[in-house]
């Protein structure tokens, strides 16, 4: 396809500013990689895509390929996805791009596709009739650099009680309400701002959407977050647990399927206004709790959040808009009628996250899974389906050994996480921590 006809039939690049395409897929921490692109040699990459070393799916955040010199450390190739083309408000005359990942050839080795495991979610809930829809919601916080306290960051807004506050009190330049602004602008589906609980917290809401599109609004709100914050002077993270004086960051996920334009979740003859799929959807959630954890708190700091009254379950569990359960099923009905699960934490690759809980579920909807009973009042104080894993290491005991949950999102990704984050807890055991000399220099 010509230049000419791709501007033409590609409206986010009919504004001839655009000068660079920025090609991006989510590596397995969720985290975007690939290269910037000039306009005029985008027909010829998105023909034939681009080459990265496939080894970046098992390279640590320390920069460490785990794996992939056993084979040589292949390529894999990210072709652009050209329906998600849209161009970036705050860097002028960039587009971006995300890309699907393939092997080089027929037939080679597929490499980890965290975008492709969420397609292939879809796609079994399309044979069941169903087409699940999933709305993100995301907390980060924002720090400034200061070399003069200790880590060498502070809080960008570092006041108590600051939870749903809007404006210079809650955000001094303004860079949350211009993001989200931006970001509305970009039909990203973002229809509100506002600092949360946490002092320098802030969640950005998405509107819910079919669940390729809600993964991809996700990832691409967790990196147009950082970069902005960047271009500001500051530092976003969406690590779990950040400062040991504040709690932590979630990614609770909003879940209901869709069947013949009408929300399957919701049964308007049922005493409690929902249907046996959302009975059956949870159920299969609760199941596979355990190995869940993994994928939705893939750090060995995300477990740090998950304590008594942190507004993080620590058990398995599921309530009638209860904040303290694992499934809390919301009081909206009707159309509005959906599940949400609170366990994620902020650091979670969302592909990885949504195809992962939608696989859980699709268990229990194609085995029509009993639904335990509810938890009513603090599900803190109650075992109800027992605790969750409260380490990283036992997270992916569980991965292992559920077998169904390991099939379905494939070898090809949980391989390579597993083996990424075993290192990583390696690395984390060897570690001397400021804790532990404040702890025991002195006095041992």
């Amino acid at each position: 396809m010509a230049q000419s006809e791709l501007v033409g039939q590609t409206p986010q690049l009919s504004d001839m500013s655009v000068t660079t395409v920025r090609v991006i897929y989510p590596d397995l921490h969720g985290v975007a990689r690939g290269k910037d692109v000039p306009l005029v040699e985008f027909d010829r990459v998105s023909e034939h895509g681009l080459a990265f070393c496939a080894a970046v799916m098992s390279t640590d955040l320390r920069h460490t390929p785990v794996l992939g010199g056993e084979i040589g450390y292949p390529d894999l190739i990210a072709r652009p996805d050209l329906a998600s083309l849209t161009l970036l408000p705050w860097e002028p005359g960039v587009a971006s791009c995300i890309a699907d990942v393939h092997p080089v050839t027929a037939g080679a080795a597929a490499p980890a596709d965290p975008r492709g495991a969420v397609r292939r979610a879809v796609a079994a809930y399309e044979e069941l009739g169903l087409a699940p829809i999933v709305g993100p919601e995301l907390e980060f916080f924002l720090c400034e650099r200061d070399p003069s306290v200790p880590g060498g960051l502070r809080r960008y807004v570092d006041n108590l009680s600051m939870v749903y506050t809007v404006g210079p009190q809650a955000d001094p330049r303004g860079v949350v309400r211009q993001l989200t602004e931006a970001m509305a602008g970009m039909g990203m589906g973002t229809f509100a701002a506002n600092h949360e609980f946490m002092n320098s917290q802030y969640e950005i809401n998405l509107r819910h959407a079919p669940a390729l599109t809600a993964a991809d609004r996700a990832f691409r709100l967790k990196s147009a977050v950082k970069d902005v914050a960047a271009q500001a002077g500051l530092l976003a993270t969406f690590m779990g647990k950040p400062f040991n004086d504040q709690g932590g960051s979630g990614f609770h996920l909003h879940v209901s399927a869709d069947r013949d334009d009408d929300n399957a979740f919701a049964d308007r003859n049922d005493a409690d206004g929902v249907s046996d799929e959302l009975r059956r959807f949870t159920a299969g959630v609760l199941a596979h709790a355990p190995a869940l954890m993994a994928l939705l708190n893939p750090t060995i700091n995300a477990y740090r959040r998950i304590v008594p009254d942190s507004l993080a379950p620590i058990n398995i569990s599921w309530g009638w808009d209860n904040r303290t359960s694992f499934v809390r099923i919301p009081a909206e009905r009707g159309r509005a009628t959906r599940v949400e699960i609170r366990i994620g934490d902020g650091s979670a690759n969302p592909y990885l996250a949504i195809a992962a809980t939608l696989f859980a579920g699709l268990r229990g909807l194609r085995e029509e899974l009993p639904l335990p009973e509810p938890v009513s009042g603090d599900a803190y104080r109650q075992e109800a389906g027992g605790a969750v894993p409260t380490t990283l290491e036992a997270a992916l005991d569980a991965l292992e050994a559920d077998d169904h949950l390991r099939e379905a999102i494939g070898d090809a990704i949980v391989t390579p996480f597993v083996a990424m984050k075993r290192f990583e807890i390696e690395r984390h055991r060897e570690w001397v921590s400021d804790w532990e000399r404040d702890e025991y220099l002195h006095h041992l």
